[in-house]
């Protein structure tokens, strides 16, 4: 199961992790988010203990979503480190965002 970022828990789980972190930007209203939400849950389950990935509800949690100029959702960002270093806005297939963490690991 994918983390469920909030502001709260934001700078432990995701800034301050060891590992690569992929974050879905989310609403619950978002069309082409229902799409994506289940890749990111299958790639949750296969990256265990890879990588972090996780989803961030933006109505929920707008302070992640302004620290990163989130405007369209969906939107997974990646993080190394703590910073970060790719992107990808709008529905795209599991193919691009699996070779888009495995570049990181």
């Amino acid at each position: 199961m994918a983390l469920e970022f909030t502001d709260s828990n934001f700078q432990e789980l995701a800034l301050d992790s060891d590992k690569p972190v992929m974050i879905d930007f989310w609403a619950e209203w978002c069309g082409p988010c229902r799409m994506v939400g289940p890749i990111v849950e299958e790639m949750s389950g296969e990256y265990d203990g890879k990588a972090i990935i996780g989803k961030v509800n933006v109505d929920e949690n707008p302070d992640i979503s302004m620290k990163y100029g989130i405007r369209n959702i969906p939107t997974i960002i990646f993080l190394k480190n703590g910073e970060m270093v790719d992107k990808s806005v709008g529905a795209v297939p599991k193919n691009i965002l699996t070779e888009k963490i495995d570049n990181l690991l």
